[in-house]
């Protein structure tokens, strides 16, 4: 059965901001306050709220995130796209917000894996100043401390979540500030109530919308940046200020052995630790242009790892998985449920089976920035 691809690679907004951190009361719940477009029919603003509750059931943080939605015809083969305002975070102020918004085992792991200091390490490659030659597809530690070794790039929403009140900044379809702005494909048919399962030939509405929704929360990769920027133009390392919160848990088995995150546009096999890579967690996509042809911003197709797969088959129903909340957990949300220990991922992976193939999405040629 064919699929459609979900997601928008979400928009880079440069933005000057600092992380303070602030302690959210007892009971606090997360809620959505959310704008639509003239012409998106009710049927789909309620399919829409039922999707963001399912996200204000798993976290209980006590911010509002603000999302303008809509219905537009949209490429082939995209069934939902996510707009997201996102600013750029000094790497030390963002790990010093992560380990103030602790609240869980998988949490404390996750902080204590990442580098101390002003600045983290990757493997990286197809940059203008790559040691083995310029756009070579050769990857290389980049640890020379400048601007792509100090910065990360984080959703607004994913802001708040860390404790930080950000108005946002105008993306999308949004008329004022906003955490982000989601359009659907009028080009598909949508099943619009998943209580019954999906009707054969249809897209799980609320499925789809719960994908993007995780999109604005913050589950994107700057890898996606790299991939389309390497074809014929190079650019130097430090260009690539991209890095996520995500980004930050993003290994391979050679990163693994410099200790080092991976940031490399490739085929190579990329995957979720949250413990520096002494357990390794599901897949991830490795990049549309040089990689498995699915954007970085998403697990590893056709494994059924979760809500963020890239893919949606007609008549399948999508729901938030045991891998999609840990990996939001770790990037700063705060869960309503415990956690499970480290030894249940090979279960948690190998118990989804999905099938299916995805068609390519048009590329952009120049930096993504600003």
């Amino acid at each position: 059965m064919k699929k459609s691809r979900l997601g928008k690679l979400s928009r880079y907004l440069i933005g000057a901001a600092a992380l303070v951190t602030a302690t959210a009361p007892a009971n606090a719940a997360l809620t959505f306050n959310l704008t639509y477009i003239p012409g998106t029919s009710v049927q789909a603003q309620n399919a829409f709220q039922a999707a963001a509750a399912r996200w204000s059931a798993v976290f209980t943080d006590n911010i509002t995130i603000n999302l303008t939605v809509g219905t537009a015809a949209l490429g082939t083969g995209i069934l939902g796209s996510t707009a997201s305002s996102a600013s750029f975070y000094s790497y030390s102020s963002f790990r010093a917000a992560l380990a103030a918004d602790a609240t869980s085992a998988d949490d404390a792991s996750a902080v204590a894996s990442l580098a101390t200091g002003s600045t983290f390490n990757m493997l990286l490659n197809r940059t203008s100043n790559n040691p083995n030659g310029a756009g070579s597809a050769t990857p290389y530690l980049d640890n020379d401390g400048d601007a792509n070794n100090q910065t990360v790039r984080l959703n607004s929403a994913n802001v708040k979540a860390l404790g930080t009140n950000v108005a946002g900044t105008v993306v999308g379809a949004c008329t004022s500030a906003c955490d982000g702005s989601v359009t659907f494909s009028t080009l598909f048919d949508f099943d619009f109530d998943p209580s019954d399962g999906i009707t054969a030939g249809q897209f799980d509405f609320v499925g789809v919308a719960t994908h993007e929704i995780g999109h604005a929360l913050g589950f994107v990769s700057g890898v996606d940046i790299l991939d389309i920027n390497s074809t014929g133009t190079f650019f130097p390392d430090n260009a690539f200020t991209y890095a996520t919160s995500l980004d930050m848990f993003r290994y391979s088995a050679a990163s693994c052995q410099q200790g080092v995150v991976d940031f490399t546009a490739d085929t190579r096999a990329k995957f979720f630790s949250i413990d520096g890579c002494a357990t390794q967690g599901p897949g991830f996509s490795t990049g549309r242009t040089w990689g498995d042809g699915q954007q970085a911003s998403h697990w590893k197709d056709n494994l059924g790892i979760g809500i963020m797969d890239p893919t949606a088959a007609r008549g399948e129903l999508l729901s938030i998985s045991e891998n999609d909340l840990r990996a939001f957990d770790v990037i700063g949300w705060n869960r309503a449920v415990a956690v499970p220990e480290p030894a249940t991922w090979a279960m948690m992976i190998g118990g989804f089976g999905m099938i299916g193939a995805a068609a390519r999405r048009r590329r952009s040629k120049t930096l993504a920035a600003a």
